[in-house]
């Protein structure tokens, strides 16, 4: 059986606040060969990983994540909603987490650019210039529901991957990944069928479908073909990897 990646959705987010550098740093320790995570802009241009535009929902605050700067979002306890063992889990920067996974070789990152609802003007300028800095681009993929900006991500840096965020009902997706030079699709796990893997490789295209949690549906994908699958549980993934390699 082929390598399949093993990709932790907004870290070992079954575990630990999702997002976080605990859950990053416990999804390592699971054994993900992947690491998903949700980039967005302070008002002071820092990028910083969370996936809702509003911090409410994580550190109980009611601003949005434009409107705040690094420092006043470092005060903000980001781990007591999960549990209170994660009592003073703070949100990390783009830059936190590449240089922990710099350290372990061969773990790929998916930065999903957060840009559907705020735009973020210079999101993927920052996002590749960090990237680039960190030396990190063959372990990048760039992904995005917003395929506007995947477009200016290739254009930019046509070296780093790029992964098309979707739902169900895309038409022969893997013919506009094509076109618009994308390097896999990030379907809603629904969505994959083992002729459109087929059809996809043809290309080039490989799919990541996200967020697979039940074993019975994690071997389904694994037998379409798929190159990796994102969730929550990537020590589940893993042991279901291992026993059919």
């Amino acid at each position: 059986m082929k390598s399949v990646l093993n990709i932790a959705h907004r870290g070992a987010s079954a575990y630990c606040p999702e997002n976080t550098m605990a859950a990053f740093q416990h999804a390592l320790d699971l054994g993900a060969t992947g690491i998903e995570t949700d980039v967005q802009m302070t008002s002071d241009g820092h990028l910083v990983l969370i996936h809702d535009e509003s911090l409410q929902r994580t550190t109980g605050s009611s601003k949005l994540v434009k409107d705040v700067t690094l420092d006043e979002m470092k005060q903000l306890d980001a781990g007591s909603w999960f549990d209170p063992a994660f009592a003073g889990e703070r949100i990390p920067t783009l830059r936190e987490l590449l240089e922990l996974v710099k350290t372990h070789e061969g773990i790929l990152i998916n930065i999903e650019l957060k840009n559907g609802v705020v735009l973020y003007p210079g999101l993927e300028e920052a996002v590749i210039e960090e990237v680039r800095f960190q030396g990190m681009g063959e372990r990048v993929i760039l992904s995005s529901f917003n395929h506007y900006s995947l477009v200016l991500c290739k254009q930019l840096a046509p070296e780093i991957r790029t992964g098309i965020l979707y739902m169900e009902g895309l038409y022969e997706p893997w013919e506009y990944a094509a076109r618009i030079g994308a390097n896999a699709l990030h379907a809603y796990h629904y969505a994959v069928l083992p002729e459109w893997t087929t059809q996809a490789a043809e290309r080039d295209i490989v799919y990541h479908p996200w967020t697979v949690n039940e074993l019975d549906e994690m071997k389904r994908l694994l037998e379409a073909g798929v190159a990796g699958i994102i969730t929550d549980y990537p020590d589940r993934l893993g042991e279901l990897i291992t026993r059919k390699s």
